[in-house]
């Protein structure tokens, strides 16, 4: 009767899976728990005392899921899509469980052998028993954001504050989800790719400080690279302090890593081919736009901090049409698009640009067959809120008034952006609903922080372990975004008010300071080099001559420059990257297994061998890091990064307490309902892994409560960010192609 139920109920037959699984790990750990309790060497006793933990830790975190489980639905968007930061943390401990059960049968069936690696799996069976005690930690906090929080609410209620959540939250130990056991809760290609990051992380730390700084000295004495590699412990504990003392200009400086010589060939590589791709440089001039009530308005110039500049915005398209640049004087152009994408990248709201996400952008331009029209908005901590606001609904503004300069009607215009990226969306979409600019037909948002603040929420709490987006990370991004620094504020001229397009002393957009103009050059040495160089610029007035030098022609891959540039970057892969090629390998590509450039399939393929190819890439990072840096100004005591200190969370809170207004132009949260209900369809779509999840589960929701057209899809075994990682990963190369059939279905809409 009881297998019938089961078998009738997918949910009671994983309760029941999960049960065998909680018992099948008791059972083995009882059994190599006595084995090892007569053995008297270290690693034995180790061996011994980590199972018994592992016991211990399922029976005090078991009843606590249960209770979890019967009221996490409470929190879902609908039956259909169940997902939350509740959730989340089930899911992370079955695979926790999974690990365990795996590692002791390893352990079960080559104990008696004499080739039993015992040092090597005393260390596996150490680190599960650690993640299972700070899993049954993090439960504990789980339950006190439960009983914080009003009903059906995934963020705990104004009386209680962050600092009495953290006060608690020093028990958890997150060295144990950056060492060996790294991202076990992902699918294996995600997994592999994130202990090359966390390993680039570490090796570029060790760069980033070497000169001068405190902490050269420590690296030099106790940590090499070597010891990285072969020390998942050592690298773990430099992760867990880089997160947590590290400003916020190594951040920058890491994710940067993404537009390095190298990363920007890899696009032209292995995605599809495109007609174009090439940045436009938008000047601040007057624009005038009409309201959606009939009247013209001039749409606000971006002044806020850094004063007039130029725009940056990258056009991509799979075909040449016609009114694009430079295709004045040829013939055979395919005709303008109906359709145009507004694109946002993401990167913390201080790092990245349209180059580091052309990966995946240069295939949904070819499944969307659209022009994608990506912003290069100004970065924090330089150009802090509401700069790269003012900068977004200014480019859409233009991209609406002169739409056939890219190659489209302007019939269908729709937003797509991810993380940061996608909340600059949606706030420039109230501020549209504000000024009644017309809206586009519909956004799609991917993993979006619908508050810039630090609410904490279950999902959230998955910061403490995302090898991506971690607390010290997250925190810094938002505070540098949101809270401009005193030693901004301390360069702003008091002599000099800042300009707006109406020539008051203050900004549309809620504006107040500028910076010198030695601190615009700064900004401008920090933008990425791929957003800023001359041979892939387009001014405006080229743009709209509708010519353009041969040396920027727009039929990318077609030139005997394109075919050379095609030829080193082949080179460089041969070189530093890629493994030698073997007889099999040259005859696998031949067959067309590796994608090349171009390629006249309609279905685009994946390369799965490329991920393998790219590990052999960690033996020269160090001495490429120093390459990209250069030479440095070191900085003072306020990047000491000692790895022998360990901060907890509760000093952690003393940097990072700051305080964010309710701005909905800041979080899209806290928008009124009018606002809200005003939305053109949105479409979002996040992870369950996802330190972003509950923002998106609760902005979704408040959507669906106010009747707007909205859904919301959850994916699995992906981090935050992962369409950074479709050209490595079939799982991320998936996920990004249900973005793809979310935004094809906005544009697809009836109006």
């Amino acid at each position: 009767m009881t297998e019938q139920t089961s078998a009738n109920n997918p949910t009671d037959a994983k309760v029941d899976a999960d049960i065998y699984m909680r018992n099948i790990l008791k059972e083995l750990c009882r059994n190599n728990a006595e084995y090892f309790a007569k053995d008297s060497s270290e690693n034995g006793q180790r061996l011994y005392i980590s199972f018994l933990s592992i016991i211990d830790s399922i029976d005090a975190a078991w009843p606590k899921r249960k209770a979890i489980e019967k009221r996490y639905h409470e929190f879902d968007y609908d039956s259909s899509t169940p997902g939350n930061g509740y959730r989340s943390f089930i899911m992370i401990l079955d695979s926790a469980i999974k690990l365990a059960v795996e590692i002791s049968e390893k352990v079960l069936q080559k104990r008696d052998s004499v080739l039993f690696s015992k040092s090597i799996l005393t260390k596996d069976v150490e680190g599960c028993a650690h993640v299972l005690s700070s899993l049954d930690c993090c439960l504990n906090h789980l339950f006190t954001l439960m009983s914080w929080s009003k009903t059906g609410q995934l963020f705990m209620d104004e009386s209680h504050t962050p600092e009495d959540l953290f006060k608690q939250c020093g028990e958890i130990n997150q060295h144990c989800f950056y060492g060996r056991h790294l991202g076990f809760y992902y699918c294996d290609s995600i997994r592999n790719i994130l202990q090359f990051i966390a390993l680039s992380m570490t090796l570029f730390s060790e760069v980033y400080y070497s000169e001068g700084s405190l902490i050269s000295k420590a690296t030099n004495s106790v940590v090499s690279t070597t010891k990285y590699i072969s020390d998942p412990e050592q690298r773990a504990r430099r992760i867990v302090n880089i997160s947590q003392n590290a400003e916020v200009d190594f951040c920058k400086s890491f994710w940067f890593l993404a537009e390095s010589e190298l990363m920007n060939q890899l696009p032209s590589i292995v995605s599809p081919s495109v007609a174009v791709s090439k940045v436009i440089s938008l000047p601040p001039e007057p624009l005038n736009i009409t309201t959606s009530d009939g009247q013209i308005i001039e749409v606000p110039l971006p002044s806020s901090y850094i004063g007039s500049k130029p725009i940056k915005v990258r056009l991509i398209s799979c075909k040449l049409r016609e009114g694009m640049p430079g295709t004045k004087s040829k013939s055979g152009l395919d005709p303008p698009s109906k359709n145009l994408v507004i694109h946002c990248h993401g990167g913390g709201f201080v790092a990245q640009s349209s180059k580091s996400h052309e990966g995946y952008l240069r295939d949904w331009a070819k499944h969307l067959d659209a022009p994608i029209l990506c912003i290069d908005y100004s970065l924090a901590p330089e150009a802090p809120f509401p700069r790269a606001l003012e900068e977004i609904l200014y480019a859409y503004c233009w991209a609406k008034e002169n739409h056939s300069l890219l190659g489209s009607t302007g019939e269908n215009v729709v937003g797509a952006g991810d993380s940061a990226g996608a909340n600059l969306l949606l706030t420039t979409t109230l501020k549209c609903i504000n000024m009644k600019i017309p809206l586009m037909k519909g956004l799609f948002v991917a993993y979006v922080p619908t508050g810039v603040h630090f609410i904490p929420s279950p999902a959230r709490m998955l910061c403490m372990m995302d090898p991506l987006l971690p607390f010290g990370f997250l925190m810094r991004c938002l505070k540098a975004y949101a809270c401009p620094s005193s030693d901004l504020l301390n360069h702003i001229n008091a002599d000099q008010k800042p300009t707006t397009a109406n020539g008051s002393g203050s900004s549309d957009m809620e504006s107040f300071e500028e910076i010198s103009e030695s601190d615009v050059m700064e900004l401008q040495a920090r933008k990425s080099p791929a957003s800023e160089a001359a041979s892939d610029t387009l001014t405006y007035g080229s743009l709209t001559s509708n010519e353009v030098p041969e040396e920027n022609n727009l039929l990318g891959g077609n030139t005997e420059a394109d075919m050379e540039k095609s030829k080193y970057v082949s080179d460089y892969l041969e070189k530093y990257v890629l493994e030698p090629e073997s007889d099999e390998t040259k005859k696998n590509s031949a067959e067309g297994q590796i994608r090349p450039e171009s390629t006249s399939s309609s279905q685009t393929t994946f390369d799965y061998s490329f991920p393998r190819r790219l590990t052999s890439l960690v033996a020269s990072l160090k001495g490429r890091f120093t390459q990209y840096l250069g030479e440095r100004n070191p900085s003072g005591a306020e990047k000491l990064l000692d790895i022998d200190v360990n901060y907890t969370q509760t000093s952690m809170m003393d940097k990072f307490t700051f305080t964010v207004p309710k701005n909905p132009y800041l979080s899209p949260i806290f928008a009124t309902d009018d606002e809200l209900r005003r939305f053109p369809p949105v479409r979002v779509l996040t992870v369950h892994m996802d330190p972003c999840l509950d923002d998106c589960v609760s902005f979704a929701s408040r959507l669906k409560s106010l009747g707007c057209n909205v859904t919301l899809d959850i994916l699995d075994g992906l981090p935050h960010g992962f369409l950074n990682f479709s050209l490595f990963s079939k799982e991320a190369f998936e996920g990004s192609k249900v973005c793809v059939g979310r935004i094809q279905e906005l544009l697809n809409l009836q109006q």
